[in-house]
Formats: C-alpha cells, sequence, structure tokens
C-alpha cells in the first residue's frame, strides 16, 4: 500500500467518526501512534550502516515515513535527483519555486517515455514538497542530410 493510499484510508476512518466525541479520539489515537512509530524510527535510522540506508532511501515507502517523521537524511535536491533517477526516461531540472511547490522540468530526449502522472507520483513519495510539475517537452531533432535520389526517368 503506497502512503497516498494510507493517507485516503485514514482520513475515510476519521471522517466516519465526524460528528460525534469519537473524532476528537480517532485523531487523537493517530497522533499518538505517530509519535510512538517516529520515535521508532528515529532510532532505527542511526543503527542502520550507510549502503543499508542509502539502499532504504530508495524505497518510496521507507523515504515517505522518514520524511513524515523529518528523519530523511537528504535534502530536497537530492530527494528530487533520486526520485527522478528512478525514471525509465531522463529528464532536466530547471528550477523549484518553494513559494508555488512548483518544479520545472524538461526532458533531455523526444518521443516515448514516461507519462507527465508518472513524474508526479514519484516526485510525491520522496519530495511532498513538490506540489507542481511543469514538463517541457525536449526540443523535436531537425533531420538533415542528404536528398534522396531520384529515380532515373526513363527515356
Amino acid at each position: 500500500m503506497t502512503a497516498e493510499q494510507t493517507g485516503l484510508r485514514i482520513q475515510e476512518a476519521l471522517d466516519a467518526l465526524a460528528g460525534s466525541g469519537a473524532e476528537r479520539a480517532g485523531e487523537q489515537l493517530v497522533r499518538d501512534l505517530m509519535e510512538f512509530y517516529g520515535e521508532g524510527l528515529a532510532r532505527l535510522v542511526p543503527a542502520l550502516s550507510p549502503p543499508a540506508l542509502e539502499r532504504m532511501l530508495d524505497d518510496p515507502a521507507v523515504a515517505g515515513l522518514l520524511l513524515l517523521h523529518d528523519l530523511h537524511p537528504e535534502d530536497l535536491t537530492a530527494r528530487i535527483d533520486r526520485a527522478l533517477a528512478a525514471l525509465p526516461e531522463r529528464v532536466e531540472v530547471l528550477g523549484f519555486d518553494p513559494a508555488t511547490g512548483t518544479l520545472r522540468l524538461r526532458r533531455t530526449a523526444s518521443g516515448c517515455g514516461c507519462a507527465d502522472q508518472d513524474v508526479e507520483a514519484v516526485l510525491a513519495c520522496h519530495a511532498p514538497e513538490v506540489t507542481a510539475v511543469e514538463l517541457e517537452r525536449a526540443p523535436q531533432l531537425l533531420q538533415i542530410g542528404t536528398r534522396p535520389q531520384q529515380p532515373a526517368e526513363a527515356r
């Protein structure tokens, strides 16, 4: 289950409690569990060897948990680079606007590749600060070559 799916399920459960005293209790339960899990993760992360931690950071669920508990060791730029490295095609980062959460990217090659929603999904796990993606297309290459020979005309 992805972090997004889990978040939706938790929100649905809290919404089901709405309008009763159980809503406040449900929210407190989520806060208490988050704090408990965060304390456990805070003890685990330093115990991991650097190669083991590096492998774990590629896992979207682990990366999401570490971000959620403010334990992720990488800065935003490194997390964006890690996320984009998981894509089947290369994209170039043109800039990030922290005020709007918009990440500007450019495809580095034309042709088939990943869909825009694939880019957004991989970024959601590793860099939730990115709330919008502007993905420019690579310029089309102009083929320059010799003109094909014309068939000899019959006389």
